[in-house]
């Protein structure tokens, strides 16, 4: 079992910056950020392989977020810069059982909570 808890979101006006963390419990192999607006059905943001190797971004953000992780602290980041309104949602960290990197949200295992993130024109 896997533990995902993700940390620093908030308020941020357009243009700022914001880095999302994802503490796991465990040990987590491939790990994606998932982003969830009102309405809307939950997205990929991006994803990252077991050893950081491989990466995927969504194209809305593509040259904006950047996908990192630490092994060593079991933490995964989420580098947001360019931030736009639509960039606002409740973000997801998720983790699944496998190396390679997943795009699929059907295939993660476990889910944190979730942290909001609203971005202000």
């Amino acid at each position: 079992q896997v533990q995902l808890v993700e940390s620093g979101g908030g308020l941020v006006q357009a243009g700022g910056s914001l880095r999302l963390s994802c503490a796991a419990s465990g040990r987590a192999y491939a790990m994606g950020w998932f982003r969830q607006a009102p309405g809307k059905e939950r997205e990929i943001v991006a994803a990252i392989s077991w050893r950081g190797g491989s990466t995927y971004y969504a194209d809305s953000v593509t040259g904006r977020f950047t996908i990192s992780r630490d092994n060593a602290k079991n933490t995964v980041y989420l580098q947001m810069n360019s931030l736009k309104p639509e960039d606002t949602a409740v973000y997801y960290c998720a983790a699944a059982a496998t190396r390679v990197v997943v795009t699929t949200k059907s295939r993660y295992d476990y889910w944190g909570q979730g942290t909001q993130v609203t971005v202000s024109s």
